[in-house]
């Protein structure tokens, strides 16, 4: 008989395996949890796996669940996971068999309460602070008059008819529209691509560059205007190129496009005002400057008028102007009679005594040496000439010599160069004798110059050349002493004489001429009867 503490007695437990204990415990939790909601702290969150898929853990100050969040899933979320953010996640828990682990796969996520969407609006906001993406020196301004501005809203809603239709009460210009989404997941990317397409846009281009952007929505809670609070909104709208006006829901309403904007507007019409002047309001500027323009020229212009009257007062008379100049012309009037008498006398002192230093002998010097000159010229060019035609003679002879032997061709060809040389010879010749009939003809009319100043031709009208003793022209009678030797040159021969004491008769000199010399021929020459 067997005892009742035998230990191979048979167990009435049910043996599993570990995969088939680790299954069973998965779908318990599945069917116990299997759609709940968790509120906790987001905890070692690193971003998206490469996967796609995003791993992170859930907690608060007393436990902690492992969280994932699939790669559908977390493209249609509507906030970004952050590491810190208290979130409420709703799910089903499931476990992992691989390694005893428990986890909540979230299906949807979103913040836990306004409070928890201020924190972080305030944390974002002090972080792209910090990168300066606020700061007021970022900020342009807007143009004055655009030609093409830009909208990025919804097509559907209240407000792009809103704008248009301030846009065209205003100031009319063209319009072209992004239209996104302006609520739920996506839209802020949506926003910040169609900010960096209208920057995008080239000028000219299909699509007109606008000068001025606006980013437009309506009023809404939070949650509705939490996509311009995105990260990315923000950082397109404060590298855009293009000027930005932000205009997301109303006057109380604050999201941080508003801060990286370069102008916010209270409400989308306000948008609208401020992108476009108003059209009538110009005009009537534009009229009261045109105004004022013609009212201040024609003021302008009596100024002036006033002025050149007064200056004209100021002018003195024309009979003022012209009394200087008159009487200086009168007194050039009157001394120019007497300064063409004293140019006169001076050319004419001038020419007498250009004349007197003319003298026959330099000019018969000078006529010879100029007759030498062109005579030797002239041999030289006869012996040159004659050298010329010489060697010519001597090169066609010899060429004529050595080419006789050849054909006829050749000989007539020499005949004809023989021809041409003595042509050439001939012009040679005719070109020398016209060049001696030219010097021949320039001698001629220099010897006509040369007779025509000679003072021969002044003999001939019966005027004497009176010389000294030593052949040398007498120009003065002071010149001329009693008893001087004198030669008196006629046109047709010479004769001596000598001359008297001043005005000392002819008679008398005849008669002391009759007279007996006392001297005898030693006596005293002086005492020799005088010419005249």
């Amino acid at each position: 008989m067997s005892s009742i503490f035998d230990n191979d007695s048979p167990s009435n437990l049910t043996e599993y395996s570990v995969s088939e204990l680790s299954g069973s415990i998965r779908r318990t939790v599945e069917q116990a949890f299997d759609q709940v909601r968790v509120r906790g702290e987001i905890s070692g969150y690193r971003g998206p796996h490469s996967s796609g898929h995003a791993y992170f853990a859930l907690k608060d100050d007393r436990a902690r669940i492992d969280a994932v969040i699939w790669k559908g899933t977390f493209s249609r979320l509507r906030f970004r996971p952050e590491e810190g953010m208290e979130v409420i996640a709703t799910g089903k828990v499931t476990t992992f068999p691989g390694s005893s682990k428990y986890q909540i796969v979230i299906e949807t996520l979103e913040p836990a309460g306004a409070g928890a969407l201020m924190a972080l609006l305030e944390e974002r906001k002090r972080k792209l602070g910090a990168e300066g993406l606020f700061d007021a020196t970022r900020k342009r301004p807007l143009p004055y008059m655009p030609r093409v501005i830009g909208v990025v809203t919804s097509p559907t809603g209240a407000v792009i008819r809103d704008i248009l239709h301030r846009i065209a009460d205003r100031f009319p210009v063209h319009v072209v529209v992004w239209p996104v989404r302006v609520q739920g997941e996506g839209s802020g990317d949506e926003v910040a691509a169609a900010i960096r397409g209208f920057n995008e846009c080239e000028p000219g281009g299909p699509i007109a560059r606008p000068d001025v952007l606006i980013v437009a929505r309506g009023g809404g809670s939070l949650e509705d205007l939490w996509g311009f609070n995105d990260e990315a909104v923000v950082r397109a709208a404060a590298a855009s190129e293009i000027p930005l006006i932000s205009a997301v829901g109303h006057e109380t309403d604050w999201t941080l496009i508003d801060y990286a904007a370069d102008q916010r507007a209270p409400t989308p019409t306000g948008a609208a005002e401020m992108a476009v002047p108003v059209k009538a309001d110009l005009e009537a500027e534009v009229s009261g400057l045109s105004a004022r323009l013609k009212a201040g020229i024609a003021r302008q212009m009596e100024n002036r008028r006033q002025a050149v009257r007064s200056l004209a007062r100021a002018l003195p008379s024309l009979d003022q102007l012209l009394a200087l100049p008159r009487r200086r012309f009168d007194e050039a009037a009157l001394g120019l009679g007497r300064g063409l008498m004293m140019n006169t006398t001076n050319k004419r002192r001038l020419f007498e005594r250009a004349s007197a230093e003319l003298r026959p002998d330099l000019v018969k010097a000078r006529l010879g040496d100029r007759r030498q000159r062109i005579g030797d010229a002239m041999n030289r060019a006869e012996r040159v000439i004659e050298r010329q035609v010489h060697r010519g003679q001597s090169r066609v002879s010899a060429a004529d010599a050595s080419l006789r032997a050849l054909p006829s061709r050749l000989l007539a060809q020499i005949h004809r160069s023989a021809d041409r040389v003595a042509g050439l010879v001939a012009r040679s010749d005719a070109a020398i004798r016209t060049d001696i009939r030219r010097l021949t003809g320039v001698i001629a009319a220099q010897d006509r110059i040369l007779q025509s100043l000679s003072y021969r031709n002044v003999l001939q009208r019966g005027f004497v050349l009176v010389r000294d003793g030593e052949g040398g022209p007498v120009r003065q009678a002071a010149a001329v002493a009693p008893g001087m030797a004198l030669l008196l040159e006629f046109a047709d021969g010479s004769v001596s004489a000598i001359a008297g004491e001043d005005g000392e008769p002819p008679a008398q000199a005849a008669t002391r001429k009759k007279q007996p010399k006392t001297g005898g021929p030693g006596g005293d020459p002086s005492k020799q009867g005088s010419l005249f």
